[in-house]
């Protein structure tokens, strides 16, 4: 993983996402060249080995980019669609989260796999700011691909990016409203509120970080939108 090539990937995403991450599935969808190249960019993931050694930094950038270039196969595939959650059935049909799968070194690995299985055991909480579900409520869609030897700054940037927006951290009073994302994977913050707001005060607008208590305020959630993260 330490050599794979993500510039086609990176050239896709400038290509078709804009700066606040929203996608251009049409105009994606519409080339016949870019959809075969991001199942070129596919089949370079799937020609990874996971046997040999990698650095951290190469697995974050490895999964994060192999998660949302999976993610943006699925939706090409379904579109015109107006959310992710068309394609997720509960119990009978297909549900893309668990059937759309990315063979990697011969093992097949489904979306809730790279991110349960792989990314959340990597003790890394930034992934939740990387990770794209293709929804309005997700976090966006990074223009560029992840790369070993930005990653940190990467994951940085969308961290603050993402708790800039005011659907996903307000501070009103003495009340935080959070996306819900922190309420479903808060335990990879940490193991109580107070850790988890202490976790997450590096990445909130300044002026906001230094009047929070973290052990006293009131937590609230933001309702999820689930609607097609495109432009």
């Amino acid at each position: 993983m330490n050599d794979v090539d993500h510039s086609t990937w990176d050239r896709l995403l400038q290509s078709h996402v804009s700066e606040s991450g929203n996608v251009d599935y049409k105009k994606w969808h519409g080339s016949a060249k870019d959809v075969k190249d991001l199942d070129r960019y596919l089949n370079q993931l799937s020609a990874a080995s996971q046997k040999l050694p990698a650095s951290k930094q190469s697995k974050l950038a490895f999964w994060i980019n192999a998660y949302n270039a999976v993610t943006v196969k699925g939706i090409l595939r379904e579109y015109p669609t107006t959310s992710i959650r068309n394609h997720t059935a509960k119990l009978f049909g297909y549900n893309i989260w668990d059937d759309l799968q990315l063979y990697v070194g011969g093992t097949a690995f489904s979306l809730n796999q790279m991110e349960h299985e792989i990314l959340r055991k990597m003790n890394e909480p930034r992934i939740h700011f990387a990770i794209v579900c293709a929804s309005k409520s997700c976090p966006r869609l990074l223009s560029r691909a992840f790369v070993a030897s930005e990653v940190e700054e990467q994951l940085d940037s969308n961290a603050k990016h993402f708790f800039a927006q005011p659907a996903n951290f307000q501070l009103t009073g003495n009340t935080v409203t959070l996306s819900s994302i922190l309420k479903w994977f808060g335990e990879d913050f940490g193991s109580n509120q107070s850790a988890v707001m202490r976790r997450i005060t590096p990445w909130l607008p300044a002026e906001a970080a230094s009047s929070i208590d973290a052990a006293r305020v009131k937590l609230n959630y933001a309702e999820y939108d689930w609607s097609l993260n495109g432009s």
